[in-house]
Order: structure tokens, then C-alpha cells, then sequence
């Protein structure tokens, strides 16, 4: 049988070390590509099985269209989330897979540590030191002993991330729409959360129902200085709104690990440009903001487990009838599914 081909698309040096790692006797032909999955690119996967995705390419129903027409039977998400994929109009013509879970510590752990540095001013302190400035003027933080956290999404990450606040000592609240039986997290509704917490931090797949969910009636509703917090999809906050708060006074910090028009921006290097989005520019411009570009999952572990299950996943699929990972609009309660996945959903 011959080597299954996989296209794979915006290819960086990290990925490439971990699945060439992971792809021990060359088991599968692996084409790299520097350049993302979209309606202008597509015909680059020509001739292969397969196409390997991460959060910015885009799988709407041209592209899905024109990958069946070349024969590829299968789209291999190297991410958990898939809300760049049309999964309703994928069903029935290409499989979806994902990487469900590679390493919740490493999200959670990086949301914490970007609350630590804004609060902390670590960030400024750094800056400052490196030019022999050693005073304290403008550094003042504030405990986290103590705070209420509010936790949108309690899956592994929000779980994770929900002991990681405990052992601070902090007052954890959630909100989920399926909250986990017997957890011990107090579950509140959305507005009581908004309106209860000092720091919010969210841990939540992107759907058509929460998009913008943080908008300028949901901030108004929150408490004067609220801190938050975004590790999950950069489209849960509305940036317009968020930019309007921070300059009126009522976010008092925002740590960002996405953005919601970060396909053309993050994972590049525009050092030597000018930015045309105006909103970002504006965010990363203020003092109590924090961007970081959609680095929370970039750890050497959680690297080898997204190539290793990923390419469990290819293999599964053209070796048997089963597909542990698939993402079908049809298992209920999306994005929970709840089906055993003991075989394709179609």
C-alpha cells in the first residue's frame, strides 16, 4: 500500500520538528506548507489524501467543495477547536478530525501567567530593569488571594485552570452550559458571573451562540476594573467594545491570547510593517493590555501530542472503519458530543 499523502498546511518549524519527530519511518508522506488552507491555495494539496488544518485556515464550503473534487477524504484539525471548519456542510462529503485534548495544562497554565504579569506589572518591571531603572513608581499590583475568578467553560482547560486559581487561594465561579456533575465548581448563571467576578477568564469553544458573548451590554454589567482573560477564540470578545471599556475606565486589564481578526496577523512577523488593523494596534498600545499570538498551546509536550494524535487520527481513518476523533455536527449537544465514536459518522 502506498504512503498516505497529507498536505499540511501553515507549516512552521515547530510543527515540523514534532511531526517529523512523530512520523518515525517516514509511515506517512508529508508535504509542508508555509502558506494557510484557503480558497487560493486549496489546489496545492493536489494528489494527496489528506489535509492537516490549525486554528486560521479556512475549511468553508468552496474549499471543502474543491477538496473532494481532488479525492482528499479527510480533514485533520492539529487543534481542539473547529469553528473554522463548516462542519454541517463537510457532513456526508469530507471527515473532520481533531485533536481533542494535547495539553490542558499548558493553556491554562499560560492564562495564568499572563494575569501574573499584568497584574504584577512583570512585563514593565522587565522593560524598566534592562535600562538600570530600578524604581518602583507605577508597579503597584493587587493580591489574587481572596479575588473571585469567573470561569467561562469547565472542560479539561477551564478544570485545570479552576485548581491552578484554588491553590491561589482564590473564590472560583463558572459558568458551562453543560456543567460537570459532581465537580464541586459553583456554577452561577452568565450574568452572575459578569457581574460577581474580579477577573474572568475564558476557557470556551467559539459557537454561532456565544460569538461577541463579551459586547458592551455584558461589560457594562461587569465590575469597574474587571480583569480579563481570553486563552480560547479571539471572536467570544467583541475588540471594538473591549477597546471602548478599556479607554472609559471599566476593564481594568485584558490579557490576550487571541483576537478575532488574527488570521492575517498572528504566527507572522510585521515587525517591519505597518499593521492595518486599528483596533489591535490600539489594544497592544495600552498599558494594561497583554497580546501574545496564539501561543498559549506552544509547549514541547503539548507539541508531541498534537503530531502524535493527529497522525493516530489519519491512521485510524484510512486503516479501519473507526474514527475516535471525528467532529459531526450531528453528535448532540455540539461541541460536547456525546457519541462513542465506534465508527464514522458516515
Amino acid at each position: 500500500m502506498d504512503r498516505i499523502k497529507i498536505a499540511f498546511y501553515d507549516a512552521k518549524d515547530y510543527d515540523r520538528n514534532s511531526f517529523i519527530a512523530s512520523n518515525g519511518n517516514d509511515e506517512f508522506d508529508i508535504r509542508y506548507l508555509e502558506t494557510r488552507l484557503t480558497a487560493d491555495t486549496y489546489k496545492l494539496a493536489e494528489g494527496c489524501d489528506a489535509v492537516c488544518v490549525f486554528v486560521n485556515d479556512e475549511i468553508d464550503r468552496f474549499v471543502i467543495d474543491r477538496l473532494c473534487e481532488m479525492g482528499i477524504k479527510l480533514v485533520a484539525l492539529r487543534c481542539a477547536g473547529y469553528n473554522n471548519v463548516d462542519v454541517e456542510y463537510a457532513y456526508g462529503k469530507i471527515h473532520v478530525v481533531r485533536v481533542p485534548a494535547y495539553s490542558p495544562y499548558a493553556v491554562a497554565e499560560h492564562a495564568i501567567a499572563l494575569l501574573l504579569t499584568s497584574i504584577r506589572r512583570i512585563h514593565k518591571a522587565y522593560i524598566r530593569t534592562r535600562d538600570f531603572n530600578f524604581s518602583l513608581e507605577g508597579m503597584t499590583g493587587f493580591d489574587l488571594h481572596g479575588k473571585t475568578v469567573g470561569v467561562v467553560g469547565t472542560g479539561k482547560i477551564g478544570r485545570i485552570f479552576i485548581d491552578i486559581c484554588r491553590g491561589f487561594g482564590m473564590n472560583v465561579i463558572a459558568y458551562d452550559k453543560f456543567p460537570a456533575a459532581d465537580s464541586g465548581i459553583e456554577y452561577v448563571s452568565l450574568d452572575e458571573l459578569w457581574q460577581r467576578s474580579d477577573i474572568i477568564s475564558f476557557h470556551c469553544p467559539l459557537t454561532d451562540e456565544n460569538r461577541h458573548m463579551v459586547n458592551a451590554d455584558s461589560i457594562s454589567r461587569m465590575k469597574k476594573g474587571v480583569v480579563l482573560i481570553n486563552t480560547s477564540r479571539g471572536a467570544l470578545i467583541d475588540s471594538e467594545a473591549l477597546l471602548n471599556a478599556i479607554k472609559d475606565r471599566k476593564v481594568g486589564a485584558a490579557c490576550l491570547d487571541v483576537y478575532e481578526e488574527e488570521s492575517n496577523v498572528f504566527f507572522h512577523d510585521y515587525s517591519n510593517h505597518i499593521v492595518n488593523d486599528d483596533i489591535l494596534a490600539r489594544l497592544i498600545s495600552m498599558p494594561n493590555v497583554i497580546v501574545t499570538s496564539h501561543q498559549a498551546f506552544l509547549t514541547e509536550e503539548a507539541l508531541s501530542n498534537i503530531a502524535d494524535t493527529t497522525l493516530s487520527n489519519v491512521r485510524e481513518f484510512f486503516s479501519s472503519d473507526a474514527c475516535s476523533n471525528e467532529v459531526c455536527y450531528k453528535c448532540p449537544n455540539l461541541p460536547t458530543c456525546r457519541q462513542d465514536h465506534v465508527k464514522k459518522c458516515f
